[in-house]
């Protein structure tokens, strides 16, 4: 097991070249947020353009509307009551993010299923939050064209894998990772990623963290990562240590640290670490 360094940081955060538009850095879609639980998926989104994705739309309930615009201007918003007219613009995505506050009902399901059906190769598919529990308890086969990044808590990754939290270890991790033939970021006190046929353990992480919408925030962060970043198994690890490393930061100065601190923060910390122009 290998621990992911902060020298991966300038390997993976590049440089913005002088000659780039909003189209350079990708296209995410996130898809969540039900009517009681609409603040998740706008933590989510709050993580994907504060880490620098292009261009964010939300799907979500229309509830949740007028709070992401409050919260986040910069996102489009779309009805999830009106999927089949979004449908082009979650097959144009080079990123989608489902899960965060979706819900279990049947209509997250419906929509679960439709974007399963959509996704395609050469797509990022964040899977998260509800949308694990409805693939655990509805026997859902993963979609076979895109790269699907799994992001469970333990408890999530017990009702996918059928491993015991008790028995949760490496090896076995590993191996229903390659089944799956996913991307698995299993997060505890120390997040194992599973990529590869390689585990990375993230070595930070604060109590101060333990606060709902962790989660999603790194939903989001991990769609934003891989929209903008070439190597996408690389760009999950760096996702990851930086969500800890500012965490880790802010808990120097507080008790408690709020998921959207750490989108906020993201800007200057990923300024602080870019590496060279892609171009160099």
């Amino acid at each position: 097991m290998e621990k992911i360094t902060e020298n991966l940081l300038t390997k993976v955060i590049r440089k913005r070249p002088a000659n780039s538009f909003k189209g350079t850095y990708g296209k995410v879609v996130l898809i969540g947020g039900s009517q009681n639980f609409g603040g998740a998926i706008i933590m989510a989104s709050l993580a994907a353009v504060y880490s620098g994705a292009g261009l964010v739309t939300t799907i979500t309930n229309p509830t949740n509307q007028s709070s992401l615009h409050d919260w986040l201007p910069e996102a489009m918003f779309v009805d999830d009551n009106q999927f089949d007219a979004a449908q082009s613009i979650v097959t144009a995505a080079n990123v989608i993010v489902i899960g965060p506050g979706l819900g279990t009902d049947q209509h997250a399901l419906s929509l679960l299923k439709q974007t399963f059906a959509l996704a395609k190769t050469g797509q990022v598919l964040v899977i998260d939050g509800s949308a694990l529990t409805l693939i655990a308890q509805n026997n859902l086969a993963l979609p076979k064209g895109p790269l699907n990044v799994l992001t469970p808590h333990q408890m999530e990754w017990q009702r996918l894998s059928g491993i015991k939290i008790a028995n949760q270890t490496t090896q076995k991790n590993r191996e229903v990772a390659n089944q799956l033939g996913a991307i698995v970021v299993v997060k505890s006190h120390r997040t194992q990623v599973y990529v590869d046929n390689q585990v990375y353990e993230n070595p930070g992480g604060t109590p101060a963290q333990a606060t709902g919408g962790m989660g999603d925030t790194l939903a989001g962060m991990i769609g934003g990562f891989t929209a903008q970043f070439n190597n996408k198994s690389e760009a999950v690890l760096a996702a990851v240590y930086t969500h800890s490393a500012i965490a880790d930061e802010l808990a120097k100065k507080q008790y408690v640290v709020l998921p959207h601190q750490i989108s906020e923060a993201l800007p200057t910390f990923m300024l602080q670490h870019q590496g060279a122009n892609q171009a160099e």
